[in-house]
């Protein structure tokens, strides 16, 4: 059977980033994507114009309607919105049994705020702790581990302070680091960069979700996780530098680019 990954994350209109990244990464790598929603956002490339966090109960109800039906194989949490629904995704991740990647979504591309200030909180207390990997990027490492991240050995020291929170393994993005973009991944306390090149391009909108998304793929066809961050990297350097251009400001990247494995999309 082919396996199934689950995003528990926000909507973009714009088919760039959240549910729709997910879902569109999932599928490139031979996986059937299942979701929850968790928010809805009104934007595009170049703007945002509303957040708006569903009812807590709703999204455990959607939870539940999944999970008694087409249990996943690996799932990922992306924005969460606000404490409530924080708290309740928290409780449900208690329960799972599959790798759970945490991509803490704090702001979007625009700058726009995609949590409450209360969901921070709720996030490292209870959140962190349930998540076989979690994905910051700089910024929202910077606020989970309390320090500023920017540099090599900041991204280290922020990786260990995550990881005492109770996560089991931490990747943190440096693709906003000057120079060549450097990605760490801490786990077991080893620390490993992987590395890449810097496409000059204004086009990556959902970066962070597409990459968090095809690391939950390749975790869901059983993949150990150095090989899956190793893969997903390569994948979303490619998805950056093939990017179609569209949209007015910040557009996508390519979902469609190709994996390692064309028997991916065929398995």
């Amino acid at each position: 059977m082919r396996p199934v990954a689950l995003s528990v994350a926000g909507s973009d209109p714009s088919g760039g980033a959240g549910i729709q990244a997910d879902l569109k990464t999932f599928h490139q790598f031979g996986v059937y994507g299942t979701s929850v929603l968790t928010v809805v956002t009104v934007q595009n490339s170049f703007k945002m114009l509303d957040v708006l966090p569903l009812d807590a109960q709703l999204v455990e109800r959607q939870l539940e309607a999944v999970m008694e039906d087409i249990p996943p194989a690996a799932a990922k949490v992306g924005a969460l919105g606000n404490a409530a629904v924080t708290e309740i995704v928290a409780a449900w991740a208690q329960r799972l049994r599959v790798p759970l990647v945490v991509d803490p979504v704090m702001m979007s591309k625009h700058g726009a705020p995609l949590v409450e200030a209360d969901a921070v909180h709720a996030l490292r207390e209870r959140l962190l702790p349930q998540a076989y990997l979690a994905t910051p990027n700089l910024h929202e490492a910077s606020a989970l581990a309390g320090i500023e991240v920017d540099t090599p050995a900041a991204m280290e020291e922020a990786a260990e302070r995550i990881a005492g929170c109770g996560a089991r393994n931490v990747l943190i993005k440096g693709g906003h680091l000057s120079g060549e973009p450097v990605d760490l991944l801490w786990s077991g306390g080893d620390a490993r960069f992987y590395s890449s090149a810097r496409y000059d391009t204004p086009h990556t909108h959902g970066t962070g979700c597409t990459y968090s998304a095809a690391i939950t793929a390749l975790l869901a066809r059983g993949q150990p996780l150095a090989q899956a961050v190793a893969q997903a990297k390569s994948f979303i350097g490619e998805a950056i530098r093939t990017a179609p251009g569209l949209g007015r400001g910040n557009g996508p990247v390519n979902h469609h680019a190709p994996t390692r494995s064309g028997a991916f999309a065929a398995a």
